[in-house]
């Protein structure tokens, strides 16, 4: 009984919760992904479907595999087995998520340091004209 029991015991066991941890390739490729949603000003929509979906995860990346022969056709796959292997993970669409939060703050960051240059820029010329017809 001993034995049946030290067979089993892993039988059922679940990822940690949490975020997932991709592999270097895989960072760079969910990177990728998030920086280009970001630019496209599509995190709101990218977040709100991956928060939809997060009990469909594994689904999802058997359906990628499922497509493989057809994909493999049009683009280059290394990248898309890499998305299709990470997206197994239990807590890869919490690393997505949490990429995509990451990359929109930047975006915003960026945005609004270049409204402050913008106005500091735009003061500092009025200034001057207004020295100038005095």
């Amino acid at each position: 009984m001993s034995r049946l029991k030290q067979a089993i015991k892993h039988a059922f066991a679940v990822d940690a919760p949490g975020a997932a941890e991709p592999t270097p390739p895989q960072r760079e490729l969910v990177d990728r992904v998030c920086q280009e949603t970001v630019r496209r000003h599509m995190t709101s929509p990218a977040l709100l479907f991956l928060e939809m979906s997060r009990p469909l995860n594994y689904v999802g990346a058997q359906v990628l595999h499922f497509f493989h022969p057809i994909v493999s056709a049009v683009i280059d796959v290394r990248g898309y087995q890499q998305f299709a292997s990470f997206l197994e993970q239990r807590g890869s669409i919490e690393y997505i998520c949490l990429r995509l939060e990451h990359f929109e703050q930047e975006r915003l960051e960026g945005a609004k340091r270049k409204r402050q240059a913008d106005r500091g820029g735009q003061y500092c010329s009025d200034v001057a004209d207004s020295d100038l017809d005095s």
